[in-house]
């Protein structure tokens, strides 16, 4: 019987796929905060129940001759074998069990932080939050009407995709981090990291929410700030916060609609 820790890493897993980069045992850990061992026993646990596969993948070159390196990679990295010959790393990849209760997990989530957000005026930090305990428990039946009340959203309060009810996914937009933007370049935010409660308050506090119009009209030599502007204001945002907020062509529906009464309560 699938547990509400093994859902949890299940919808990790999903969520890191959607992005580039392997899928390995220590992005997973440092994802979730946890130490590699603990990442191994629970995986060792989700391939017992079908829900991962967790392979050896040829990889490039070892770095070095004859040193020791950690479990899983070519004999070439043991020793003995030079360096034109290949070591294996360790992957995780989602079986289509895995997949489906993964969406699954994920459509909840989101369509619980909508109804949080629209319908009670949770902050969208707080609904976040709160949605990671209702995905646990929300029966179908409670999702299917929960999906019809709302309208059937397409996107959560920080502009990610919800699966349909059978795990389908729309296809997106094309997206850029903003901190990709040139001067004078426009733009409608699609999309922010929902993973930390205090860069979404921040941004809330500043109305950067999806679907608002954005347009930079600087950007600092040498790393430095960009300054965008939004309607009638303009704000410095440093890279670091910038590389968080992805963008769409084309100008959006108004920021301040659905999610933005959630976003006002954490100024």
């Amino acid at each position: 019987m699938i547990t509400e820790k093994m859902e949890e890493y299940l919808e990790a897993l999903f969520k890191l796929s959607c992005e580039e980069g392997a899928l390995t045992p220590t992005r997973l850990a440092e994802y979730l905060g946890v130490t590699p061992p603990t990442v191994l026993d629970m995986l060792k646990r989700l391939e017992a129940e079908g829900y991962v596969r967790y392979l050896d993948v040829t990889g490039g070159p070892p770095r070095g001759h004859g040193k020791g390196t950690e479990k899983g990679r070519g004999k070439g990295a043991s020793g003995g074998a030079g360096r034109g010959q290949g070591r294996a790393r360790r992957e995780i990849t989602l079986t289509p069990k895995g997949q489906r209760a993964a969406r699954t997990l994920v459509r909840r989530h989101r369509l619980s932080e909508r109804f949080l957000t629209d319908v009670l005026g949770l902050d969208w930090e707080s609904a976040h939050r709160e949605a990671c305990r209702l995905e646990h428990v929300l029966s179908p039946e409670v999702e299917g009407k929960l999906a019809e009340m709302l309208g059937n959203p397409e996107t959560c309060p920080h502009g990610y995709p919800i699966p349909d009810e059978n795990g389908h996914i729309k296809e997106e937009e094309e997206i850029k981090p903003l901190c990709d933007f040139c001067v004078d370049e426009r733009g409608c935010i699609a999309r922010v990291e929902e993973e930390e409660p205090q860069l979404l308050q921040y941004l809330a506090s500043l109305g950067l929410l999806p679907e608002t119009d954005i347009e930079v009209k600087d950007v600092a030599p040498f790393g430095g700030p960009l300054l965008v502007k939004v309607g009638d204001t303009q704000y410095a945002l440093g890279r670091e916060v910038a590389s968080k907020i992805w963008t769409k062509k084309g100008p959006g529906r108004g920021g301040r609609g659905k999610g933005w009464k959630g976003g006002a309560k954490a100024r």
